[in-house]
């Protein structure tokens, strides 16, 4: 009897090792196959230069964290560090852009900083840090979050601080430019706990993501003027597209207890009822009119899962992702895919203080 019960317990040890083994996630590991070399870079398709950028790294650093893949996150960083940071990420701000320069060149082609890669890759290595309890991602996330405080936050006069796009070109002497989609509010609400500037840029992004869409569409970019505020003019077309699509993406990810996710849902609803009534979400909106033209991609749709707040639209959308997914050269279709399905399949959630909740130790949904 002894024998026979030890037998069916090792089956069911068995049994859950399997259920274990089984929970991958599908769409990532595609991913990885068609989009990062075995060196770590997250490779960019579309561009005949095949290019990397800061954007792509620390997508993919998101992804591999929430996915528990440690292998990848250690190739991925260390391939950002050496390559886009002069080795050492805690004294360089990421270049945004590489790839092929010359026929047999590859190398840094613009080293101008992206701010929303660099608060990604700071917040991941921070999460990384305290989920996987490593000391080192801890460090290295927060000696990168000071120098994104000191190299790409700005005061501006009537506003107060912000978090500029990059280091260079982005504010001159009476006029700033910003992309409302490049301060998630869960990281911005995340890094309050460190002080200084953090808790200042919590309210004055959400004041940039309400105040810029007056229809209840966000920008892709937006510019702010010295005593004359955000330049919305109609004679000035401000487009809603592909960067704006994050904005929406972000706001339905946020936790529900989090006090800014009413307000933000609030304000964007005319995003919801667009998007319900034709059956997918619109690839550009002009901001100011709230016209819209086009049909957004399938990473748009993908996007709006966690924004949709009806069951029924968050179907069609859901639909249109299962039978249209990214295949291998639609890289940015495919993050956004890898974010909105993701979320919507409980790969991984986002607490009310911004810190990631990963699905690693229960049975995953089912894949696309």
């Amino acid at each position: 009897m002894k024998g026979f019960r030890w037998c069916v317990m090792a089956m069911v040890v068995m049994a859950a090792a399997n259920v274990r083994a089984a929970c991958t996630w599908p769409a990532w590991d595609q991913f990885k196959k068609d989009y990062i070399s075995e060196g770590g870079r997250v490779i960019d398709p579309s561009d005949a230069r095949k290019i990397s950028t800061s954007e792509g790294q620390s997508y993919a650093l998101f992804f591999a964290l929430a996915a528990n893949d440690r292998k990848t996150f250690d190739l991925l960083l260390d391939w950002t560090r050496d390559n886009l940071a002069q080795g050492d990420l805690s004294q360089h701000l990421p270049a945004w852009l590489w790839g092929q320069k010359e026929k047999d060149a590859w190398a840094v082609i613009d080293s101008n900083s992206a701010s929303d890669a660099d608060i990604w890759i700071a917040w991941s290595l921070l999460e990384a840090g305290r989920l996987w309890n490593a000391p080192d991602y801890t460090a290295t996330g927060k000696a990168l979050l000071k120098r994104i405080a000191r190299e790409e936050v700005v005061k501006v006069p009537g506003l107060g601080l912000m978090l500029l796009p990059g280091k260079i070109g982005f504010a001159e002497e009476t006029s700033w430019r910003f992309n409302p989609s490049y301060l998630p509010p869960q990281l911005a609400n995340y890094f309050t706990r460190y002080g200084a500037p953090w808790t200042t840029l919590r309210e004055t992004n959400l004041r940039l993501l309400l105040e810029t869409a007056p229809k209840g569409f966000s920008p892709d970019w937006v510019q702010y003027q010295k005593n004359k505020g955000w330049q919305l003019k109609p004679e000035k077309t401000f487009i809603g597209s592909y960067d704006a699509i994050r904005v929406y993406l972000w706001a339905g990810m946020l936790h529900d207890r989090d006090p800014q996710k009413a307000r933000l849902l609030a304000r964007f609803k005319p995003m919801t009822t667009m998007t319900t009534k034709k059956g997918v979400p619109p690839e550009k909106v002009d901001v100011a009119s709230g016209k819209t033209t086009g049909d957004g991609p399938v990473g748009f749709s993908a996007s709006l899962l966690p924004f949709l707040q009806d069951r029924d639209a968050q179907a069609v959308q859901r639909q249109r992702v299962a039978d249209h997914f990214p295949g291998n050269d639609a890289y940015y279709s495919y993050v956004l895919t890898l974010f909105g399905q993701g979320w919507d399949q409980h790969r991984f959630r986002f607490t009310a203080k911004g810190e990631l909740h990963p699905d690693w130790g229960q049975e995953c949904a089912s894949s696309h």
